[in-house]
């Protein structure tokens, strides 16, 4: 009887591919396992293991596996039935899960290597010269990789001319899998055995009186060991003794010392909890953990609404207790990086080491170990805290899931595909694992507060700051009349700069909110008119200073600042708008003595940088800080008694259907980082348009009358929650095709789902990396099939791919469009 396996390959195809394998390779293997397979001509890649079956695939022969990676399943059950459900209701393919969701160093994938062929007679005269080259490279070299024939050749593209050098014999091909992943292997030393007697030990000491370094580090070795009995790495040895690494590698030499190598996760918490600490929790957070305990009783997500400063962290802690002491696991999602680094801290307060994080910033082999760790059920990863990817890790026993700023767009994934939704995922992750669930948030989103009022998720609030400090007073600046009395230094009113002058004075600090990085966004010629753009996107670049650049915040294209305007040659080059840098600029100038400090995209690069400007930030190292939206989530600062939103208008009239909650949202968040301590705290939003709805449900904090305009604006115009959406992405180089095309599939979707399509329309912003986009949104009613839906849109696709014309243009769906 034959035997065959059916893999996901993580490539961006639809269906699964099978192959051939033996009883006992059968017996052996189960679903979640990696395996690495032969795939096309000469490419190996890593296989993740789907089913195994004795039905041979009628459409082609099935090639054999080249080996097995695991030896127990990588991926488990419900991680693999997750991974099928986001595939499924985000329109993309099981291989574009699997590729986002295991980490990097998982997915081996092979190197071609280009050896000598040691048994062929070659004329040299016959070899062109670029061939050649390679031939006389591997006179010296065992294999070349292709990238290094690449480099040696100066050509990109270097696959002619390796298949031209196999017919003629002169070098063979071999496919090599190579293995990213390289566990940290930490060196240490001891004492040989010999010396474990005392005589030899005394005989040993007067034999190394001749030689004091060497007799140094044995005398360190001692006292280190007395002090604790734990295994001594060589590098504390090192410092201890003083002594050179030549010295000790000597002793080894010697057989004095024993070397031997333990494996050790590159990030290691050693410090202990301070278990004894017990969290208090204030009446309104009682009665919001009881509220929220029946909702778990009920098996409803429940969403907790606790305005900011609230003490929202000290109940997911006491839930995280309670999951613990169920011995589960507990997942805690996080929008941004930037929050991470402060709650980490936090949790490790409670709970020690039992705390492992997991986000971008990670190197793959910290990834990886986190991973390792969780599929184990150490003890280390009992509490996962991460970014949204984290929601793909392998739990076995999960029990509790915190979704914190569940209202958040970050939440969302945009490029490349799954774009699926962190918070909704996460909620068909628990109903997998049949664990809690919680959503919380000071503003949640539109859809949540649906649901939560429809009786689909359980409600819990929290109205009062936590030692029931008052809500920031929130005041709004009138710019527009400000500007026309010439009430304005630079971008700061009158009444901005006085109360930043009063704060300072006071020794507090302030936080300065401007949603835009860079210097200026546009530099305009004043004789011409012209604007600097990029030519890959139709924006325009934005000017950094500190770079002396233009740059495009979509594809990174960047130049130097021109000094005249390359249309005219005229030198009348003026800056238009204003971003973070411009206001530190302003602000070192209008307050020399003052430390000013920039969080933004530019400045938070590194691994550690989020940390860097936290850390320096709590520690009053800094008076002011600048920053774009990264500084208005879920940071707690206990001395910010200021925050000043420099224009909130940019927000308030972008063009889409929710800004007007994003803005609410942003503008109580970033007013939320003020006054958490004892005093008041201030809150000045500077805009051309007082009188805004929204702006004045920001001042009273009326999250209630906010909701019921959106929900009524929603209702009359077919927005979510009332509907979903679909947006479909057309994406091609040629203007004409793309326009053709979608009319094309525009029609074709109004034939078979009536007039609930819009588009198709150009995005605001219409290219970017060289494709001219547009953009069809589909809303789907909530009686109508999703599933049905879906289906019939794979259909118009299918129709649509066999259009030879067409065949340039890319579809990108994008389910639940945020």
């Amino acid at each position: 009887m034959d035997y065959f396996l059916d893999v996901v390959l993580p490539i961006p195809l639809e269906r699964l591919f099978t192959y051939k394998i033996t009883q006992q390779e059968a017996d052996f293997l189960q679903p979640g396992m990696r395996v690495a397979v032969p795939f096309g001509k000469s490419k190996i890649y890593t296989a993740l293991v789907y089913q195994i079956h004795s039905n041979a695939p009628t459409a082609y022969d099935a090639k054999e596996i080249f080996q097995i990676l695991d030896e127990t399943p990588l991926v488990n059950s419900v991680q693999l039935k997750h991974w099928e459900w986001i595939s499924h209701y985000y329109m993309c393919s099981l291989g574009e899960v699997i590729r986002s969701a295991l980490p990097s160093a998982f997915l081996l994938e092979s190197e071609t290597l280009v050896m000598p062929n040691k048994e062929a007679d070659i004329h040299e005269m016959e070899l062109k010269d670029d061939e050649f080259l390679v031939y006389e490279a591997l006179q010296h070299q065992t294999a070349l990789k292709i990238g290094e024939i690449s480099d040696i050749v100066d050509k990109k593209n270097v696959l002619s001319l390796v298949n031209r050098l196999v017919q003629k014999g002169v070098v063979n091909q071999k496919e090599e899998l190579y293995e990213q992943y390289r566990p940290k292997l930490v060196r240490y030393v001891k004492l040989s055995d010999v010396y474990d007697d005392e005589a030899q030990l005394e005989e040993l000491l007067n034999e190394l009186s001749r030689a004091p370094k060497q007799s140094q580090v044995v005398l360190s070795l001692f006292q280190i060991r007395t002090k604790n009995n734990k295994p001594i790495p060589i590098d504390d040895l090192e410092k201890e003794s003083g002594a050179s690494k030549a010295v000790i590698k000597a002793l080894i030499d010697k057989n004095v010392l024993g070397e031997y190598q333990i494996r050790k996760d590159r990030i290691d918490y050693q410090e202990e909890s301070e278990e004894s600490e017990h969290i208090g929790l204030n009446e309104h957070q009682t009665k919001a953990l009881e509220d929220i305990q029946t909702g778990f009783g009920q098996n409803k997500p429940v969403l907790l609404h606790g305005v900011t400063s609230s003490g929202k962290t000290e109940v997911y802690v006491k839930l995280i207790e309670q999951c613990l002491e169920e011995g589960k696991q507990a997942l805690y999602l996080l929008p941004e990086i930037a929050l991470t680094s402060q709650l980490i801290n936090r949790l490790r307060h409670y709970f020690g080491h039992k705390v492992s994080v997991y986000h971008s910033k990670y190197s793959i082999h910290e990834r990886v170990e986190v991973w390792n760790n969780v599929l184990a059920q150490a003890e280390k990863a009992q509490i996962v805290i991460g970014a949204r990817s984290s929601l793909f890790l392998p739990f076995a026993n999960l029990g509790l899931v915190v979704v914190d700023e569940e209202h958040e767009s970050s939440f969302k994934q945009f490029d490349p595909a799954p774009r699926y939704h962190a918070r909704d995922a996460a909620i068909v992750l628990a109903a997998f694992h049949k664990s809690n669930i919680i959503l919380g948030s000071a503003t949640p989103s539109i859809e949540s507060m649906d649901n939560a009022k429809k009786g689909k998720y359980g409600y819990a609030s929290i109205q009062h700051r936590y030692g029931n400090v008052l809500m920031p007073d929130i005041n709004l600046v009138d710019i527009k009349e400000a500007t026309r009395k010439k009430r304005m230094k630079g971008h700061f009113s009158e009444i901005l700069l006085k109360a930043i002058e009063e704060a300072l004075e006071e020794g507090e600090q302030v936080i300065l909110f401007q949603n835009r990085r860079g210097f200026a966004p546009v530099v305009e010629c004043t004789t011409c008119g012209h604007v600097a753009q990029c030519p890959n996107c139709d924006v325009s670049l934005t000017f950094h200073q500190h770079r002396n650049q233009l740059r495009c915040h979509y594809c990174g294209y960047h130049m130097a600042l021109q000094q005249a305007c390359l249309a005219c040659g005229s030198a009348t080059l003026d800056n238009k708008g204003f971003g973070t840098e411009q206001i530190q600029e302003e602000l070192n100038q209008l307050f020399p003595k003052v430390s000013v400090g920039r969080m933004d995209l530019d400045t938070t690069r590194g691994k550690y940088a989020y940390e860097k400007i936290i850390s320096a930030f709590e520690n009053q190292e800094m008076d002011i800080l600048v920053g774009t939206q990264m500084v208005t989530k879920g940071l707690d600062f206990r001395n910010v008694s200021l925050v000043g939103i420099m224009n909130a208008d940019t927000m308030l009239n972008f063009p889409d259907y929710r800004a007007h909650e994003r803005s609410f949202q942003m503008l109580t968040q970033v007013a939320g980082r003020a006054g958490r301590t004892k005093k008041r705290g201030k809150v000045l939003i500077q805009t051309y348009n007082p009188y805004h709805q929204i702006l004045q449900q920001v001042t009273t904090n009326n999250y209630g009358k906010m909701y019921a305009e959106q929900i009524y604006e929603r209702e009359q115009f077919k927005y979510p929650p009332v509907v979903r959406i679909i947006k479909v992405t057309l994406k091609a180089r040629d203007f004409n095709t793309l326009n053709e095309a979608a009319q094309w599939l525009g029609d074709s979707l109004r034939n078979v789902l009536g007039n609930q399509i819009l588009g198709p329309e150009y995005p605001p912003v219409a290219r970017i990396r060289r494709d001219y986009l547009k953009n069809i949104l589909i809303k789907i009613p909530k009686k109508q099939s999703l599933a049905q839906t879906k289906n019939s849109i794979k259909r118009i696709e299918k129709s649509f791919n066999a259009i030879s014309k067409y065949k340039s243009v890319r579809l990108v769906y994008n389910v639940d469009h945020i």
